[in-house]
This record gives C-alpha cells, sequence and structure tokens, in this order.
C-alpha cells in the first residue's frame, strides 16, 4: 500500500501520477471520484451544453 496522500492532489498531479502507475486502482477510483465531484464546466442550459459539444467536436479536428 502507498502512502501517497491521492486526496491532497490536485486533479492534474493525480491524472500525472496514474499515467505513471497504471496499476494503482485506489489512485484510479480516487480520480474518478475528483472527476466526478469537481466538474470542470457546468452546463446550465441546453443551449450552452449545444456551444460546449460544436467547440469540443471542432477541437478534435485540429
Amino acid at each position: 500500500m502507498s502512502d501517497t496522500n491521492f486526496a491532497a492532489m490536485s486533479r492534474e498531479q493525480l491524472r500525472e501520477y496514474i499515467k505513471t502507475h497504471p496499476k494503482d486502482k485506489v489512485a484510479f477510483h480516487i480520480y474518478m471520484d475528483k472527476l466526478q465531484s469537481e466538474p470542470e464546466i457546468e452546463i446550465t442550459s441546453d443551449e450552452q451544453f449545444e456551444q460546449v459539444v460544436r467547440e469540443k467536436i471542432s477541437q478534435s479536428g485540429r
């Protein structure tokens, strides 16, 4: 078991840790919990959702 305090890590730090320790399931689950509890975008309307989707699609085509 690791002495690493995953809960104290930022989402970015935890993502980087998971990249270098892909078999660490505890870290992965904590990361998924952080993603769910701290969304990057808060959608408040259908129009906003459509705009975000359009932006993501145009960014992926680069």
